[in-house]
């Protein structure tokens, strides 16, 4: 199938470049009609902070919670008690309120509006919209600090806050995507010493990228997707387009060389390393899913926009690098630098004194054990930190200098203390009415909400329309992302509310951003386990499937593990203890959040797939062909070695190249992926990889006769060429099956 696509594609290469085009343009101009839509809202079913934000259903102002804009009079201005200060701030506040989506606004005057700092400059207006967080838009609050123009123009700060100022700090990430693009240019212009050759990865990685993040634009109408996840989208679809396309140009230029057409190396190309880039995207794609076993709507968009990215550049690797390679064919055929003798006599030294990766794979099978316990050590040494890795979670104060989001947070943690920035709400549905909030049933709660340690300040009792429902604001004395909070809303949920509404029949709930986020972690670390197994036991049976090979499947999911837990340990050591956070633009530790790890485990699974199966479809041919496995292991890693390190360095490239993120999650998937990737294409595919299989010898390839007979027959290295005869089984042989090899 894949033959007769690659053909169809490189006969019609400029059918096939239109119709990739079109679609682009009617994805950009969908985008453009419709907008793009991002969240930051998380939702977290059978959890009690979803349970009390449904509860707060019932309130006139639940659609958006009350957002803050931040008011600072400066040392050169008069502080906000001035009268005439105060008259500014309320002609704002009543210009505010014609703003639309602006329901009310509250006053730093007004007893609910949670008044003034102590130094009498920093006050807040209450802003409550008839919108969620996902439509907010920079445009939302631009019009609103536009409308407090007023009190600008006294001389006052107008600063917005909470989901205002996360949709105006909403910033691109487009220069990151530009510094990843121009080191991958440079180094596949000097790997492939054309400057043709360098753009035709950048081409169709690009094309590949612009179609789904449009997509994934489009699909925020659709579910919440969150700002980080586009970012992460771009990052993974940018790196598997630029390393598929790559490895499939690498095989098209020696098809070429060797005499082929550009039709019809194009169209083997696809046969053979397309059937590879088929397998890894699919196993990327089917790590992703396992996400969906951590049952949040959240893991599901943070699976769904990598996929997608994943899932589009399989396809332009698949039809659109077929035509362009069959566009440029005769601009991508390799320099022949030597002929006839001179060439046979390179060839004989090339074969006797192996350079590079064939001298690297010589050194790890004639020493395998020193070599796998040098890389064990190295691993061990970066992977101790994640012994150590908690779940946490990021507060307004984690942004970088300079934002909305990040003055608006120092400036109440200034005038109101660290907890005025993450207030949490409880919610209490009454088994009765009551007609006030003077009812004993209302202040026998407040009074215990007060005498807890760690609430700073309780708000007043507020009760719904029908008085069935009502709900306290509470203000802890630390900070969001502080574990004390944490501890804070555990200790309100199992002793306090439990003792404070004993025998009285309420239903009693504890909510907001701080609480949602500990349930978020709470639910992660409980479902970890589960996660990790399934894209285990995935990553095990399509490695089954590919190679026939139990050990081979076995070891290589579990060599996997360990660039992970290496990836772990450099996150836990720069993120959470600080180590060199200065360096990427943190001014110091700063917690993950329990996806974080989640979902890196998910998608470094996947990449790492894409470099085992080059590798491993290398080794299995080479095995094929003589039966004998040390030489095999050598001339797969000889083989591949470059190939893959160069994939891997460009992968490297773009992931170091978000670090310029503001955004300290899209940092810490900058790091992670970069460590990960770098360490699985050096230190577990170069040295851990080969020197196990090179111990294990002809067991590597062992396979049980009737799980032979169950497993079907992929010959993931086949090109499609059925006119060359297939390689003898080897000697003595164990169930291994296949057909020529390609790599």
């Amino acid at each position: 199938m894949l033959l007769s696509v690659g053909r169809w594609c490189a006969r019609r290469p400029k059918r096939t470049v239109t119709a990739w085009l079109l679609l682009l343009i009617a994805l950009g101009a969908a985008l453009g009609a419709f907008g793009k839509i991002t969240t930051e809202a998380v939702t977290i079913p059978g959890s009690d902070s979803q349970a009390a934000r449904d509860a707060a259903e019932a309130f006139d102002d639940a659609a958006s919670g009350r957002q803050p804009v931040v008011l600072y009079a400066p040392a050169d201005a008069e502080p906000l008690t001035a009268a005439g200060q105060r008259k500014a701030v309320e002609e704002a506040a009543r210009a505010v309120a014609e703003v639309d989506h602006v329901v009310a606004v509250t006053t730093p005057y007004e007893p609910a509006g949670g008044g003034l700092g102590a130094d009498g400059r920093t006050g807040r207006l209450t802003v409550e919209l008839d919108v969620t967080g996902r439509d907010i838009t920079p445009g939302t609050t631009r019009s609103i600090t536009d409308a407090a123009a007023p009190a600008t123009r006294a001389g006052i700060e107008v600063t917005p806050g909470g989901d205002l100022a996360a949709a105006a700090d909403k910033g691109s990430t487009g220069h990151s995507e530009i510094i990843g693009l121009a080191a991958a240019f440079v180094i596949l212009a000097v790997g492939f010493g054309s400057l043709v050759a360098a753009g035709v990865p950048l081409l169709t990685g690009v094309v590949g990228l612009a179609v789904s993040l449009c997509a994934i634009g489009l699909a925020g109408h659709l579910m919440d997707m969150p700002s980080s996840g586009t970012t992460i989208a771009a990052m993974i679809g940018l790196g598997v387009g630029i390393d598929y396309t790559l490895f499939c140009l690498t095989r098209f230029r020696e098809l070429r060389a060797a005499g082929l057409s550009p039709e019809d190396a194009a169209a083997r190309t696809t046969a053979g390393s397309g059937k590879a880039v088929v397998f890894a995207g699919s196993a990327v794609i089917a790590a992703l899913a396992g996400l969906a076993l951590g049952g949040l709507p959240l893991l599901h968009a943070l699976a769904l926009a990598p996929g997608v990215a994943v899932l589009v550049a399989m396809a332009a690797t698949l039809t659109l690098l077929p035509a362009v390679l069959s566009l440029l064919g005769q601009r991508l055929t390799p320099k022949v630098r030597a002929t006839g003798a001179t060439s046979e006599a390179s060839k004989t030294a090339g074969q006797a004194r192996p350079a590079g990766w064939g001298r690297i794979a010589a050194s790890v099978a004639s020493r395998p054990w020193r070599f796998l316990i040098a890389a064990l050590a190295l691993i061990g040494v970066l992977a101790a930190p994640a012994a150590q890795l908690t779940f946490g979670q990021l507060d307004a104060g984690d942004k970088a200098a300079g934002t909305a989001s990040r003055i608006a947070y120092d400036r109440l943690a200034d005038a109101f203390g660290p907890g005025a920035n993450g207030p949490l709400q409880v919610v209490s549905t009454l088994p009765a009415p009551v007609s006030g909030p003077k009812d004993a049933q209302v202040t026998d709660v407040t009074a215990a909400l007060r005498a807890t340690p760690g609430v700073a300040s309780v708000g007043p009792a507020q009760l719904s329309a029908d008085g069935a429902h009502v709900r306290w604001q509470v203000t802890p004395t630390t900070a969001p992302a502080d574990p004390a909070t944490t501890a804070l809303v555990r200790e309100l949920r199992n002793e306090t509310l439990p003792e404070a509404t004993a025998g009285t029949g309420h239903v009693t709930h504890v909510g907001g951003a701080t609480a949602a986020q500990a349930d978020l972690n709470d639910r992660l670390t409980r479902r970890m386990p589960l996660v990790v197994g399934f894209v285990l036991a995935v990553a095990a049976l399509l490695l089954l499937v590919a190679f026939r090979s139990l050990v081979v499947a076995v070891t290589a999911a579990l060599m996997n593990l360990v660039a992970v837990a290496a990836s772990y340990g450099v996150l836990t050591a720069v993120f959470p203890w600080g180590r060199g956070a200065s360096l990427i633009g943190l001014e110091g530790p700063v917690q993950i959040p329990g996806y974080v790890p989640l979902l890196m485990f998910a998608v470094l699974f996947g990449l790492s797939m894409d470099y085992e199966v080059f590798l491993l479809s290398a080794v299995r041919a080479a095995y094929l062909r003589d039966g004998d496995n040390r030489r095999a292991v050598v001339a797969g890693l000889a083989g591949t070695g470059r190939i893959i390190t160069s994939a891997a360095l460009i992968m490297v490239s773009v992931f170091l190249g978000y670090l310029l993120s503001d955004d300290p999650v899209v940092k810490m998937f900058g790091i992670g992926l970069a460590t990960a990737v770098a360490l699985d294409a050096t230190v577990v595919r170069g040295v851990l990889v080969p020197s196990t299989m090179v111990l294990l010898g002809r067991a590597n390839w062992w396979l049980p006769a009737r799980l032979d007979r169950l497993l079907p027959h992929l010959a993931i290295e086949d090109d499609g060429d059925d006119d060359a005869p297939a390689p003898a089984a080897p000697a003595g042989g164990t169930a291994l099956t296949g057909t020529r090899g390609s790599s």
